[in-house]
């Protein structure tokens, strides 16, 4: 008696034949990784045949045999090799790599270093990445000085590709997080604004908040994000293709070229972004002031210049320029640091943002500090 389980010659076959003096199971079809995966159940159905030791496993008129093929058959099997089994000796070499190889043991887990010591580790990681940030920052000085006493070797044009590509690129998603948020915080505070009869304080809340805060910070965070995580995946990817290497091997100050055009570039580009996110977010909140409380466009524009001092827009630039000098380092300092291998490309792209981010937000209170006392009304 004859059992056939499929007839599609994609697929590995089973067939078991039972007769008065022969038992066998007939092996056919692709035996491979390709095969096995339309086929799952056959872990299952060679298990239930495994415990049969008068069958007869009969491979020779399997199409391809594997080592995915094989090692399925040999887990089956016990990892030892039937009393009765016929193959070629193609898949007896198969079978006999199975019962040579060897297994090597996982290496013991580390032991996980006390506190103090993790606690040196990272004040000696901080204290690297300090030491890289100030010798980056001298050698950015060093450059100047330099550009100053021969002015025709300014990049300008990768200076302004720079511009181009961390300001003018970044305009769209600068607009619309500002406007949402301009839209956002009228609409709440138009909430408590109402109550107390004092609808026409939301151009003093709008203005001192965006203009001398939000404005700054949601720029930076945005740019921070795109592009200082754009400019550190550059350098690395510079490093993995050995393109820095070459640099130096021509004599190319690295640094005069890729490093200081980034840094003069965002510098440059962030401040001008402030002043757009400034406005797009105070027409947004415009918009959701003149829809909550009444309070007309004219009315806005007239209040504003008398509720922000000139001086937040001084500190709004400021901070711009800072914060874009800071994400710039720090991405142009974890982008020299990246190694050769596609590992260290992601992770420090990743710890770049991070500090960027983290560092705008210092900064950020410290100018809250310093100027705590100057452009109140």
């Amino acid at each position: 008696m004859t059992h056939r389980h499929s007839v599609n010659l994609t697929e590995p076959l089973i067939d078991r034949v039972v007769a008065a003096s022969d038992r066998r199971l007939l092996l056919k079809g692709p035996w491979n990784l390709r095969g096995l995966a339309v086929a799952p159940y056959l872990a299952r159905k060679l298990a239930s045949f495994a415990g049969e030791e008068s069958l007869l496993w009969d491979l020779r008129e399997t199409s391809t045999l594997d080592s995915a093929g094989a090692y399925l058959l040999w887990r089956a099997w016990g990892e030892r090799l039937p009393t009765n089994v016929h193959i070629s000796p193609e898949q007896a070499l198969l079978f006999e790599r199975l019962e040579n190889r060897t297994i090597r043991e996982l290496p013991p887990p580390r032991p996980y270093p006390p506190l103090p010591q993790r606690l040196l580790g990272a004040l000696k990681r901080g204290f690297d990445h300090l030491l890289g940030a100030v010798i980056l920052l001298g050698q950015l000085l060093l450059d100047l000085f330099h550009l100053i006493r021969h002015p025709s070797d300014i990049p300008w044009r990768e200076i302004s590709s720079h511009i181009h590509e961390t300001g003018g690129r970044a305009l769209g998603i600068t607009a619309l997080v500002g406007f949402l948020i301009g839209i956002v915080v009228s609409y709440l505070s138009s909430l408590q604004l109402q109550t107390l009869g004092a609808q026409i304080y939301i151009v003093n809340i709008l203005g001192m908040s965006i203009i001398r805060e939000l404005g700054p910070l949601l720029a930076a965070i945005l740019v921070a994000g795109r592009s200082g995580s754009a400019m550190t995946a550059r350098l690395g990817v510079m490093r993995v293709t050995q393109e820095l290497d070459a640099l130096e091997a021509m004599g190319i100050s690295r640094s005069l070229r890729l490093i200081l055009p980034k840094v003069v570039a965002l510098v440059l580009a962030l401040p001008l972004l402030v002043v757009w996110t400034d406005i797009i977010a105070l027409l947004g909140g415009a918009i959701s002031a003149r829809v909550e409380m009444d309070i007309s466009y004219l009315q806005f524009i007239l209040k504003l210049p008398g509720a922000v001092p000139v001086a937040n827009y001084v500190i709004g630039l400021a901070k711009g320029a800072v914060f874009g000098l800071l994400i710039a380092l720090v991405a142009c300092h974890f982008g020299l640091r990246i190694k050769p291998d596609t590992e260290s490309l992601g992770n420090e792209t990743t710890n770049s943002v991070v500090a960027a981010i983290t560092l705008v937000i210092l900064s950020d209170a410290v100018f809250a500090i310093l100027f705590r006392g100057v452009g109140m009304p």
